[in-house]
Protein backbone atom coordinates (compact mmCIF):
# COMPACT_ATOMS: atom_id res chain seq x y z
CA UNK A 1 0.00 0.00 0.00
CA UNK A 2 2.45 2.91 0.57
CA UNK A 3 4.53 1.80 -2.32
CA UNK A 4 1.33 2.49 -4.07
CA UNK A 5 1.02 5.74 -2.39
CA UNK A 6 4.54 6.55 -3.47
CA UNK A 7 3.95 5.65 -6.77
CA UNK A 8 1.00 7.77 -6.89
CA UNK A 9 2.81 10.80 -5.50
CA UNK A 10 5.14 10.87 -8.15
CA UNK A 11 3.11 10.52 -10.57
CA UNK A 12 1.38 13.93 -9.31
CA UNK A 13 4.63 15.33 -8.86
CA UNK A 14 5.50 14.67 -12.46
CA UNK A 15 2.21 15.87 -13.56
CA UNK A 16 2.45 19.07 -12.03
CA UNK A 17 5.90 19.52 -13.25
CA UNK A 18 5.12 19.22 -16.65
CA UNK A 19 1.84 21.65 -16.23
CA UNK A 20 4.33 24.41 -14.88
CA UNK A 21 6.97 23.71 -17.91
CA UNK A 22 4.12 24.46 -20.01
CA UNK A 23 2.84 27.65 -18.53
CA UNK A 24 6.18 28.87 -18.23
CA UNK A 25 6.75 28.12 -22.44
CA UNK A 26 3.25 29.71 -22.67
CA UNK A 27 4.40 33.12 -20.82
CA UNK A 28 7.56 32.78 -22.78
CA UNK A 29 5.64 32.85 -25.68
CA UNK A 30 3.87 35.95 -24.57
CA UNK A 31 6.44 38.00 -24.14
CA UNK A 32 7.68 37.58 -27.44
CA UNK A 33 4.68 38.78 -29.03
CA UNK A 34 4.94 41.58 -26.86
CA UNK A 35 8.34 42.63 -27.44
CA UNK A 36 7.50 42.35 -31.41
CA UNK A 37 8.48 45.86 -32.70
CA UNK A 38 5.98 48.26 -33.34
CA UNK A 39 7.13 48.68 -37.19
CA UNK A 40 5.64 44.96 -37.46
CA UNK A 41 2.38 46.11 -37.05
CA UNK A 42 2.46 49.07 -38.63
CA UNK A 43 3.16 49.79 -42.35
CA UNK A 44 6.04 51.53 -43.27
CA UNK A 45 6.33 54.92 -44.02
CA UNK A 46 6.12 55.54 -47.92
CA UNK A 47 8.69 56.90 -49.96
CA UNK A 48 5.82 58.57 -51.88
CA UNK A 49 4.70 60.41 -48.45
CA UNK A 50 4.05 64.19 -49.11
CA UNK A 51 3.16 67.32 -47.09
CA UNK A 52 1.58 70.90 -47.12
CA UNK A 53 4.81 71.98 -47.90
CA UNK A 54 5.76 69.90 -51.02
CA UNK A 55 1.55 70.74 -52.65
CA UNK A 56 2.54 74.10 -52.26
CA UNK A 57 6.04 74.29 -53.69
CA UNK A 58 4.15 72.41 -56.81
CA UNK A 59 1.03 74.63 -57.15
CA UNK A 60 3.56 77.96 -56.79
CA UNK A 61 6.14 76.84 -59.19
CA UNK A 62 3.70 75.56 -62.18
CA UNK A 63 2.50 79.46 -62.60
CA UNK A 64 5.88 80.72 -61.38
CA UNK A 65 7.73 78.58 -64.40
CA UNK A 66 5.12 79.25 -67.09
CA UNK A 67 5.86 83.02 -66.58
CA UNK A 68 9.95 82.09 -67.21
CA UNK A 69 8.46 80.14 -70.10
CA UNK A 70 6.67 83.13 -71.20
CA UNK A 71 9.33 85.49 -70.98
CA UNK A 72 11.66 83.07 -72.71
CA UNK A 73 9.76 82.31 -75.78
CA UNK A 74 9.70 86.24 -76.42
CA UNK A 75 13.50 86.16 -76.64
CA UNK A 76 13.82 85.06 -80.47
CA UNK A 77 11.76 87.84 -82.11
CA UNK A 78 12.72 90.55 -79.67
CA UNK A 79 15.76 89.84 -78.16
CA UNK A 80 19.25 91.13 -80.15
CA UNK A 81 21.75 89.39 -77.98
CA UNK A 82 22.62 85.59 -79.43
CA UNK A 83 23.88 84.83 -75.57
CA UNK A 84 20.41 85.71 -74.30
CA UNK A 85 18.77 83.71 -76.50
CA UNK A 86 20.35 80.98 -75.75
CA UNK A 87 20.02 81.72 -72.31
CA UNK A 88 15.81 81.70 -72.93
CA UNK A 89 16.15 78.21 -74.79
CA UNK A 90 17.98 76.94 -72.23
CA UNK A 91 15.60 77.94 -69.88
CA UNK A 92 12.80 77.10 -71.41
CA UNK A 93 13.87 73.53 -72.21
CA UNK A 94 14.43 72.99 -68.43
CA UNK A 95 11.17 74.22 -66.86
CA UNK A 96 8.34 72.93 -69.56
CA UNK A 97 9.29 69.20 -68.16
CA UNK A 98 9.57 70.05 -64.73
CA UNK A 99 6.25 71.91 -64.76
CA UNK A 100 4.96 68.36 -66.18
CA UNK A 101 6.11 66.66 -63.50
CA UNK A 102 4.53 69.16 -61.05
CA UNK A 103 1.53 69.21 -62.46
CA UNK A 104 2.09 65.22 -62.82
CA UNK A 105 2.48 65.21 -58.61
CA UNK A 106 -0.60 67.33 -57.57
CA UNK A 107 -2.78 65.08 -59.51
CA UNK A 108 -1.13 62.45 -57.79
CA UNK A 109 -2.33 64.19 -54.52
CA UNK A 110 -5.67 64.87 -55.32
CA UNK A 111 -4.43 68.53 -54.85
CA UNK A 112 -5.60 71.84 -57.61
CA UNK A 113 -3.00 71.83 -59.82
CA UNK A 114 -2.87 75.39 -61.48
CA UNK A 115 -3.19 76.06 -65.37
CA UNK A 116 0.37 75.80 -67.02
CA UNK A 117 -0.54 77.55 -70.71
CA UNK A 118 -1.44 81.38 -69.07
CA UNK A 119 0.04 83.24 -72.59
CA UNK A 120 -0.42 86.77 -71.21
CA UNK A 121 -2.53 85.76 -68.57
CA UNK A 122 -2.90 88.12 -65.08
CA UNK A 123 -1.49 85.26 -62.38
CA UNK A 124 -3.14 87.27 -60.01
CA UNK A 125 -6.98 86.85 -61.09
CA UNK A 126 -6.46 83.39 -59.93
CA UNK A 127 -7.46 82.39 -56.41
CA UNK A 128 -4.17 81.45 -54.62
CA UNK A 129 -2.20 82.30 -56.97
CA UNK A 130 -1.39 86.54 -56.17
CA UNK A 131 1.80 87.57 -56.99
CA UNK A 132 2.65 88.26 -53.15
CA UNK A 133 2.29 84.81 -53.16
CA UNK A 134 4.79 83.76 -54.84
CA UNK A 135 8.37 84.84 -55.23
CA UNK A 136 9.62 86.66 -58.11
CA UNK A 137 6.99 86.58 -60.19
CA UNK A 138 6.56 89.67 -62.66
CA UNK A 139 3.33 91.98 -62.50
CA UNK A 140 1.29 92.27 -65.66
CA UNK A 141 2.55 95.76 -66.19
CA UNK A 142 5.99 94.57 -66.35
CA UNK A 143 5.18 91.77 -68.57
CA UNK A 144 3.47 94.13 -71.10
CA UNK A 145 6.67 96.28 -70.85
CA UNK A 146 8.84 93.27 -71.99
CA UNK A 147 6.74 92.51 -74.65
CA UNK A 148 6.68 95.93 -75.90
CA UNK A 149 10.91 96.09 -75.83
CA UNK A 150 12.99 95.27 -78.50
CA UNK A 151 16.80 94.68 -79.10
CA UNK A 152 19.65 95.69 -76.55
CA UNK A 153 16.28 97.47 -74.38
CA UNK A 154 14.63 93.82 -74.56
CA UNK A 155 18.02 92.31 -73.32
CA UNK A 156 18.56 94.63 -70.89
CA UNK A 157 14.80 94.00 -69.37
CA UNK A 158 15.16 90.70 -69.52
CA UNK A 159 18.05 89.83 -68.24
CA UNK A 160 16.95 91.98 -64.90
CA UNK A 161 13.59 90.25 -64.57
CA UNK A 162 14.60 87.17 -65.15
CA UNK A 163 17.28 87.62 -62.46
CA UNK A 164 14.87 88.49 -59.89
CA UNK A 165 12.63 85.94 -61.03
CA UNK A 166 15.10 82.80 -60.73
CA UNK A 167 16.08 84.30 -57.59
CA UNK A 168 12.45 83.92 -56.20
CA UNK A 169 12.73 80.60 -57.48
CA UNK A 170 15.78 79.39 -55.39
CA UNK A 171 13.94 80.93 -52.54
CA UNK A 172 10.59 79.12 -53.13
CA UNK A 173 13.08 75.81 -54.06
CA UNK A 174 15.15 75.72 -50.55
CA UNK A 175 11.64 76.63 -48.39
CA UNK A 176 10.65 73.16 -49.86
CA UNK A 177 14.39 71.85 -48.88
CA UNK A 178 13.53 72.93 -45.41
CA UNK A 179 9.74 71.91 -44.66
CA UNK A 180 9.14 69.14 -47.79
CA UNK A 181 9.10 65.89 -47.21
CA UNK A 182 8.50 64.20 -50.69
CA UNK A 183 11.37 63.05 -52.25
CA UNK A 184 11.08 63.57 -55.78
CA UNK A 185 10.51 67.20 -55.21
CA UNK A 186 13.35 67.95 -52.85
CA UNK A 187 15.40 66.58 -55.34
CA UNK A 188 13.85 69.36 -58.16
CA UNK A 189 13.95 71.35 -55.44
CA UNK A 190 17.72 70.77 -55.30
CA UNK A 191 18.33 70.95 -59.08
CA UNK A 192 16.39 74.45 -59.17
CA UNK A 193 18.87 75.50 -56.70
CA UNK A 194 21.68 74.24 -58.44
CA UNK A 195 20.81 75.42 -61.94
CA UNK A 196 19.22 78.76 -61.44
CA UNK A 197 21.70 80.35 -59.31
CA UNK A 198 24.24 79.36 -61.80
CA UNK A 199 22.22 81.44 -64.46
CA UNK A 200 21.99 84.07 -62.52
CA UNK A 201 25.50 84.54 -62.54
CA UNK A 202 25.52 84.04 -66.13
CA UNK A 203 22.98 86.89 -66.55
CA UNK A 204 24.40 89.21 -64.43
CA UNK A 205 27.64 88.72 -66.13
CA UNK A 206 25.73 89.68 -69.20
CA UNK A 207 24.38 92.50 -67.72
CA UNK A 208 28.08 93.88 -66.72
CA UNK A 209 28.67 93.25 -70.59
CA UNK A 210 26.01 95.21 -72.24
Amino acid sequence: MNSIRVAGASVAVAAAALLAGCSGSDQGMSGMNQGTPPSASQPPASAGQHNEADVAFAQGMVPHHTQAIEMSQLAPERAQSEQVKDLARQIEAAQGPEIDMLTGWLQRWGAPAPQSEMPGMDHGSMPGMEHEGMQGMMAPEDMQKLRQAKGAEFDRMFLTMMIEHHEGAVGMAQTELAQGQFPEAQRMAEQIISSQQAEITTMQDLLKQG
